[in-house]
């Protein structure tokens, strides 16, 4: 560890006629060769710092009060990640007014900034704000933004809130209530000019007095996007607690005004606050862009990102803080939707916290209702037809009685339309699979599935055809209506050949349309079967692909390969095969003498008979892929695997345990084991083939 002081010789300019709750921003690049620099030095006063590095190192720094005494020593922290230049940020601590500042050095940090800020301490606006059951807010006017800084005039906005994300300043928890808009002016300064944000980055703070201070601008009851969660931030309301609570917990002024902002905002959004969310990341180091993230409807800010903030005390009390959130204020209504689309049926459901009358109408645009719903329960459905509706625009409420606050909502109907024009094809999508049975009773494509779509009612023929065209078999006539269809054939009574299945579709208007698919009957192959799953080039148990099968006659036969657009990509066998039991094997060999690459496949037998020659295809997966296995966090056993499978988690000591746990997609994996928390284990993720990755050791 390194230690080093840079001298307090620079004097702070005369503010002039600055008015009273102006915050001055003053940066200096800190020089880590222990040198004295005058263009580093601090201000000759300030009480708060911020604290920018680059490195995997971590920069600590203490202050000294004008009265001479040095501070503890504070780690920086980069709660905010890393920019797209390689630059930490840490969170603005609040010193109270100091004159001089020390650094160390933990590991390697090739470069350090430090923010120096001046925070006045004065007296906020008595204003205060609350709207329709909010909890007492201190607005940005009365604390003392300034908005000439902001940089985005027009917020951004979700379409709504869908989750909460606690966090913590990571400030001294030594402030008095004066101070606490001090530091919410210098937070907010700081994000912009400091961090080079739009704004300050929380949508609310709240102090250990159970002040509740409004954040980032844009309407207090909106969706504003913050600036608190990298990933999360569309959706979701980013609320900090003013102070550290690594150690100790939030006070009971604090929990209360939490509770109460809470329950209010979750409210005015229909949020359930101990429900969970599924939401998509938009991209930081713990979940990249796009992986879909099961969150509680409050979470904390670690919950989303590399970080230990909101503070292990804070963190573990997010569980109760929600049941005191879903216990606060009257009933609620969560989760009001409607489906459907206009001009057709409108369902609308939503679920009340207890069982009330509740009622959904519709009104048009004098207010007037135009038809309504209701019943009583915790479960709301009720379904309109708005095909009967006049063209306008059209308001809905869901509400039940003046206790619970309702959802609303508004459509439009559009005029009349020119109906759709008639469809081109009567009868399409026909498939027959397989294209070869082997009616013997072996269970193996015994009978084949014909399917098929009518756009309209018609009356359909299916015929079977022989090679020579000739109907061997009329298999059924009926009026059938519009969708899909299907039936099964088994060949019954039919002797082996190459055959054709036509369906002729004749509606009550129009011509007739016919359409046909091969099929092939073909008796002397049973019990085909084949490896569904190999790994040529892998470490997978499964290093050939071997298909079985019985000839009641001896036959010559090809077995060939093809992808996925049919084509023949190799042909392992080609030759004469006798009666009885046979075993064909692929190694995964390729012409050109590579192996073949991961994929699905097709194993095709075709035998040469006397009717010609007959196709039996089964489908396999190539995979010599083995699955990648990261460790995320030692501490909470989270682990990432690359694909499905299996993860086996190992922990040693006395005894050794084993865990599995079944990964159906790829992502995170989290073990929950008894105790003793372990300290030592390994872990091995296997794939569906049985490719097993590279073990994680933790010893």
């Amino acid at each position: 560890m390194r230690a080093f002081l840079i001298a307090v010789v620079v004097l702070l300019a005369s503010a002039g006629a600055a008015h009273a709750t102006d915050v001055t921003m003053v940066v200096r690049d800190v020089p880590l060769d222990g040198g004295r620099s005058l263009a580093a030095a601090p201000p000759a006063r300030f009480d708060m710092v911020g604290l920018h590095w680059q490195g995997t190192g971590t920069p600590l720094f203490r202050t000294r009060s004008l009265a001479g005494r040095w501070s503890a020593w504070l780690a920086g922290d980069d709660d905010w990640g890393r920019d797209d230049s390689g630059w930490r940020k840490g969170n603005a601590e609040w010193t109270g007014t100091a004159d001089a500042i020390q650094y160390r050095l933990q590991g390697k940090v090739t470069a350090l900034r430090a923010y120096f800020l001046w925070s006045p301490i004065v007296k906020i606006q008595s204003r205060r704000l609350t709207i329709a059951g909010s909890p007492t807010i201190i607005p940005r006017a009365s604390w003392g933004a300034d908005e000439s800084i902001r940089r985005d005039k027009v917020p951004v906005y979700a379409p709504a809130l869908r989750f909460a994300v606690i966090h913590h300043t990571v400030n001294t928890n030594n402030y008095t209530p004066a101070e606490s808009a001090a530091i919410v002016r210098g937070d907010y300064v700081y994000h912009v000019k400091g961090n080079g944000w739009n704004d300050i980055g929380y949508n609310f703070l709240v102090d250990k007095y159970g002040q509740v201070f409004e954040g980032r601008y844009g309407g207090i009851d909106r969706a504003v996007v913050g600036a608190h969660a990298l990933g999360f931030n569309y959706g979701s309301v980013g609320i900090a607690l003013i102070g550290t609570y690594d150690s100790v917990g939030i006070s009971a002024a604090a929990r209360a005004a939490l509770v109460r902002l809470l329950a209010w905002r979750l409210d005015v959004a229909h949020i359930d606050p101990l429900s969970f969310v599924n939401v998509i990341s938009g991209g930081n180091q713990k979940f990249p862009k796009g992986i879909p993230v099961n969150l509680r409807a409050i979470s904390g800010h670690r919950d989303v990102y590399f970080t230990d903030c909101p503070g292990n005390a804070l963190y573990n009390e997010i569980p109760s803080i929600a049941k005191s959130v879903a216990a606060t204020g009257g009933p609620k209504l969560y989760a009001p939707l409607v489906q459907g689309k206009v001009g057709s049926l409108l369902k609308f459901t939503g679920r009340l916290s207890t069982s009330l009358p509740w009622r959904v109408t519709i009104a048009d645009r004098s207010g007037a209702s135009v038809v309504s719903g209701g019943g009583t329960g915790t479960a709301i459905s009720w379904t309109y037809d708005s095909s009967k509706a006049a063209p306008g625009r059209y308001a809905w409420t869901i509400a039940a009685g003046s206790t619970v606050r309702p959802a609303t909502g508004a459509f439009t109907v559009k005029g009349a339309t020119a109906p759709p024009p008639p469809p081109a094809l009567l009868l399409t999508a026909m498939t027959v699979s397989p294209s070869a049975i082997s009616p013997n009773g072996d269970g193996v494509n015994d009978e084949a599935t014909i399917s098929y779509q009518l756009a309209s009612t018609a009356s359909v023929t299916g015929t079977l055809v022989n090679a020579a065209g000739v109907t061997a078999a009329t298999l059924f006539t009926q009026v059938l209506p519009a969708g899909k269809q299907s039936f099964t054939f088994t060949g019954a009574g039919v002797a082996d050949g190459p055959y054709t299945i036509a369906l002729t579709a004749t509606p009550a208007e129009g011509a007739a349309q016919t359409v046909s698919q091969p099929l092939t009957i073909d008796r002397t192959l049973a019990n085909f079967a084949l490896t569904p799953a190999f790994s040529p080039a892998g470490n997978g148990p499964a290093k050939l692909l071997t298909a079985t099968f019985q000839l009641v006659y001896p036959a010559t036969g090809v077995f060939e390969i093809l992808d996925e657009g049919g084509n023949v990509i190799a042909k392992p066998f080609a030759g004469e095969l006798d009666a009885g039991p046979q075993t064909l094997t692929w190694s995964g060999a390729m012409p050109d003498g590579s192996t073949v690459a991961d994929g699905s496949y097709t194993a095709a037998l075709v035998l040469d008979e006397p009717t010609g020659p007959a196709t039996h295809a089964l489908p396999f997966v190539a995979d010599s892929t083995a699955p990648t296995l990261t460790l995320v966090s030692a501490k909470a056993l989270e682990f990432r695997v690359t694909e499905p499978g299996t993860v086996t988690l190992t922990v040693r000591g006395t005894p050794w345990r084993r865990y599995v746990k079944t990964v159906k997609q790829a992502g995170l994996v989290t073990f929950w084991v008894s105790s003793p928390q372990p300290t030592r284990f390994t872990a091995v993720a296997t794939d569906a083939v049985g490719n097993t990755s590279t073990a994680v050791l933790h010893l």
